[in-house]
Parts: structure tokens; C-alpha cells; sequence
């Protein structure tokens, strides 16, 4: 459950991932075609405005979790886009690991076990919708 506190903590800890932004989405598009090597051809051979994109999105999605129905269009407008690329169901799951791979190695001591588990469900909550 998305509570406020989960909501505090993944708002701060965003805060410090907005500086190494590059490298985040460095580590977590590698960790993503390692584990799920299948998923690298739904991507564009040049990866820097898709990496660009991730943070951005993350970025909106992060700093409205308090207000999460405002940007529920624009999440669905998102999830459809993601089903024309081939995107299914069972791909969110491999997706959360990459973040959470990406944020225990960008964040270290910092990412603690309250604060994995607030991003557990926070994206859940998105991936949800």
C-alpha cells in the first residue's frame, strides 16, 4: 500500500538519483537487456532520448505520487503506447527488478529495506494503472 510515508521516502531518495539521472538510466537499461536480453528489440538502436524519456517519466510519475489521479491519464496514455511496442503484463515485473537493481546500486547504504519497499510499491501502484 501506497502510504504517505512511502510517498516521503521515494520523493527524497529521487532527489539524490536526479544528479546521476545518465548514469541510472545507463545502469538500468543494462541490467534490463541482461536480464530480459528479448526485451532489447522493442527499443531503438540509439538508446539516449529513450533514456531521457525513462528519467522524465519517472521524474512526473515521483514528484506527483501525493496526487497520483492527476497524472493517471497520462499513465494510461503511456501503458497504451507501451502494448503497441509489445509490451505485456509479464514485462512490468522484469522492469521492477531493473529499477530496483538501478536504485540499490545508484542509491548504496541509502537504499534500505523501508525504502525498497516504498519503491515496490510505488511501482506497482504505476504499473498498475
Amino acid at each position: 500500500m501506497l502510504t504517505p510515508e512511502k510517498i516521503q521516502l521515494v520523493q527524497n531518495s529521487f532527489v539524490l538519483v536526479a544528479p546521476i539521472a545518465d548514469e541510472a538510466a545507463e545502469i538500468f537499461y543494462n541490467h534490463l537487456f541482461e536480464i530480459a536480453p528479448e526485451l532489447r528489440s522493442m527499443f531503438p538502436q540509439d538508446m539516449s532520448g529513450q533514456k531521457e524519456k525513462l528519467m522524465q517519466t519517472l521524474s512526473v510519475a515521483v514528484n506527483n505520487l501525493h496526487r497520483l489521479e492527476a497524472v493517471l491519464p497520462t499513465l494510461k496514455d503511456l501503458g497504451q503506447k507501451h502494448v503497441s511496442y509489445g509490451v505485456k503484463d509479464k514485462h512490468y515485473d522484469t522492469v521492477g527488478e531493473a529499477l530496483l537493481h538501478t536504485l540499490k546500486i545508484g542509491l548504496g547504504d541509502a537504499f534500505t529495506p523501508e525504502l525498497k519497499e516504498a519503491w515496490t510499491d510505488t511501482f506497482a501502484a504505476v504499473a498498475a494503472t
